[in-house]
């Protein structure tokens, strides 16, 4: 079991960016894909970002590609979303979840593939 705590959500004002940080407990941190969601007021949740276990491989939404990076360091237990140039859409809540694979070059993109999540970051985003 793996327990997730995000960090780095604030407010920023449009074009700007923020880092978000998704610490988990435990010691096998690397046998897990991780990725971001994100939850807008009255809409549901929707995947942003995807890592496999070694970092090698990532996946983004179209919605935010060429704008955020996912990355991992398996040594820090921590996940991260850089997220550059944002815009007012981008305001949500940013989840990081956890799935424990053995599958080293597997990313996964929906919500009931996920076995363990976060309670989540606020991120807004001012015009």
């Amino acid at each position: 079991q793996v327990q997730l705590v995000e960090s780095g959500g604030g407010l920023v004002q449009a074009g700007g960016s923020l880092r978000l940080s998704c610490a988990a407990s435990g010691r096998t941190f690397s046998s897990y894909a991780m990725g971001w969601f994100r939850q807008a007021p009255g809409k549901e949740r929707d995947f942003v970002a995807a890592v496999t276990r070694s970092g090698e491989n990532t996946y983004y939404a179209d919605s935010v590609k060429g704008r955020f990076t996912i990355s991992r360091d398996n040594a820090k237990n921590t996940v991260y979303l850089q997220m550059n140039s944002l815009k007012p859409e981008d305001t949500a809540v940013y989840y990081c979840a956890a799935r424990s694979t053995y599958s080293g070059s597997v990313y996964y993109t929906l919500l009931r593939q996920y076995e363990y999540w976060g309670q989540g970051t606020q991120v807004t985003v001012s015009s």
